[in-house]
């Protein structure tokens, strides 16, 4: 069974033009994700997918392989498709480029266990949501799933509305995903549906279209990296880890 990782990475952000290249702690924002991939010992490979030749270099300089891809792709799904049209694999890891705090043990939880490669299969980590004021964050993005851990619904808005009952823990969307092929492929072919388009949430893709994604529970400290002041709050996170020996990178 081939596993490669890979990250999406795209310069022109809406929010945040170049983040990939942002420092933290004096490396580009890339070369902390990638390091935690490089851990993960069931991937046979890492490789940064991009369409700026910026990110390339930056990553050349140091040492990580890169695919250059079309810079027409409107989500980080379409990127990988066309990663699998030129690395063949049975799974896709995806880790999203603006995850810093992602940490290797917790990927390790996305590897599939006793899956078909050559079904459609999409699972997706989600951790529970411990800050209040990312329930009402529209770039955090809330997971409501079955019983069996298949996801319902995402939204950007906080669900579910507590009527009912205040007892309930609220899950967030973890930029962490493994796909076969065959998934990578029907979303690529797949019709963009109102859910996706209002929501801009490209999982949508799956779910309007009839395929199941399931959603596996992690414990990670995770703070995606949107806009400039999460850049600030993770810089500190980052520091803080490093002068108390924390951070596990070797």
């Amino acid at each position: 069974m081939k596993i490669i990782g890979v990250i999406p990475a795209r310069y022109h952000s809406s929010r945040f033009p170049g983040k990939p290249l942002a420092d933290i702690c004096g490396k580009p924002m890339i070369w902390w994700v990638h390091k935690q991939l490089k851990m993960v010992a069931e991937l046979d490979g890492v490789y940064v997918a991009t369409d700026d030749p910026r990110i390339q270099n930056v990553c050349n300089e140091y040492g990580m392989k890169t695919i250059m891809t079309s810079p027409g792709h409107k989500t980080h799904l379409d990127r990988l498709f066309e990663v699998s049209t030129e690395v063949n694999a049975d799974f896709y890891i995806n880790v999203n480029g603006d995850e810093p705090l992602i940490e290797a043990a917790e990927i390790r939880k996305i590897i599939p266990k006793a899956i078909d490669p050559n079904s459609l299969f999409v699972a997706n980590l989600m951790t529970e949501l411990k800050n209040p004021l990312e329930a009402v964050d529209f770039s955090k993005i809330k997971i409501a799933t079955d019983i069996n851990g298949y996801g319902l619904y995402m939204a950007r808005s906080p669900i579910p509305y507590p009527k009912g009952t205040y007892n309930f823990v609220y899950k967030k969307f973890v930029g962490v995903q493994c796909f076969t092929k065959s998934a990578l492929e029907f979303c690529y072919k797949a019709k963009r549906g109102p859910l996706e388009s209002a929501e801009d949430i490209d999982e949508f893709r799956f779910l309007e279209n009839g395929q199941k994604i399931k959603f596996i529970e992690a414990e990670v400290q995770t703070l995606s990296v949107d806009t400039p002041k999460d850049l600030e709050a993770v810089n500190l996170i980052l520091n803080n880890q490093l002068e108390q020996g924390e951070y596990i990178y070797e």
